[in-house]
């Protein structure tokens, strides 16, 4: 396969021809369908299902490794590697707990007495 370098014009050009109000118009209905009937599209994950990639980017943002997040945040080391893995996926609860950590780290940490001083 080629390689095809893009320039900033090629991408201005590209999003100049996105239809935005027929973007903005598609249902959830409507997206599932298409990604289902595209061979190419890769699955739509759930919260759930898509827990592994986002522990992994939090933990990359955070720059700690698993015995450290698992350790600042209360969740067994095991657990952590298991979602990491795909082995598991975290239930309702773990996803919501992820995703306040994601979006507010250190008050997390904080509110658990696990914060870096």
């Amino acid at each position: 396969m080629a390689i095809v370098k893009a320039t900033k014009a090629t991408a201005e050009k590209a999003l100049k021809a996105v239809d935005w109000a027929a973007q903005d118009a598609l249902t959830d209905a409507d997206i599932e369908r298409q990604a289902a009937e595209n061979p190419d599209a890769a699955p739509i994950l759930t919260d759930r299902e898509s827990a592994a990639g986002m522990v992994l980017a939090l933990r990359a943002r955070l720059k700690l490794s698993q015995a450290a997040f698992a350790d600042r945040y209360g969740i067994p080391v095991g657990t952590l590697r298991d979602w990491e893995q795909r082995r598991r996926i975290p239930d309702q609860a773990a996803t919501s707990y992820l995703k306040v950590i994601m979006r507010e780290p250190e008050m997390t940490a904080r509110a658990l007495g696990t914060a870096a001083e």
